[in-house]
């Protein structure tokens, strides 16, 4: 007759653990990131960006990620263009009576509509071109001040000291977007992801970076 009152052995149905693969271990952090969502062109931060390159790009150097300006930071030049294209409607009224003819009023118009597209294409093009960009060997600031001055500086991932978000204000903390500051070693001490979307997903994947940066010197391997 079986003895109902003996314990039953826990150890026996305890799972065992696996003990992680050689080979996840050696996966980089570009390998791991294949399974990330692809973004399209016009998001904010697209990690592992596919068919984008850069003009500097290293013939191995992989991208990581691509971060520009949280989409809601042009809300104030969008409703400042939306205020601009209603605005003759009401201002050109008041025009002396030579310019409000049939003659120079569509011309005003013209201009006016003109220049309002034209400051309208130029705000979106610096928000679509000032991007920062994290290889697998580099951090990147690419910056646009105007149409025709461009800004280039990097560093190596191996020279970053110190990285550091900032956020602050409702509309930050609710959107989930704030400025990454990255402290390096180099010739340019600071470099500021700003506004940039889910900023603590990005100081995650450069701490891999460095980690990885810092098992490769271990080894003895180079890039």
């Amino acid at each position: 007759m079986p003895d109902i009152y003996v314990a039953k052995d826990k150890k026996a149905k305890e799972p065992t653990k696996k003990a992680p693969s050689p080979q996840s271990e050696k996966e980089s952090v570009t390998e791991r990131l294949k399974t990330q969502k692809p973004a399209h062109s016009f998001a904010s931060l697209i990690i592992r960006p596919q068919k984008i390159n850069f003009e500097t790009q290293e013939a191995k150097e992989k991208l990581v990620l691509l971060a520009r300006r949280h989409l809601f930071t042009n809300v104030k030049w969008f409703l400042l263009v939306l205020v601009l294209l209603i605005l003759p409607f009401f201002v050109f009224q008041f025009l002396p009576d030579f310019l409000n003819t049939a003659r120079f009023r569509p011309l005003l118009f013209l201009f006016w509509y003109l220049a309002t597209f034209s400051f309208a294409f130029e705000q979106f093009l610096k928000w679509f071109f000032n991007v920062n960009i994290i290889t697998d060997e580099r951090v990147i600031d690419i910056d646009f001040p105007s149409l025709l001055y461009r800004d280039i500086s990097s560093t190596k991932i191996e020279m970053i000291q110190d990285i550091s978000v900032k956020t602050g204000g409702f509309i930050r903390s609710l959107l989930n977007y704030g400025d990454v500051h990255i402290q390096t070693a180099g010739e340019q001490r600071e470099f500021v992801f700003e506004a940039i979307p889910h900023p603590e997903r990005v100081i995650e994947i450069l701490n891999q970076l460095i980690e990885e940066e810092e098992k490769e010197k271990m080894e003895g391997r180079t890039r």
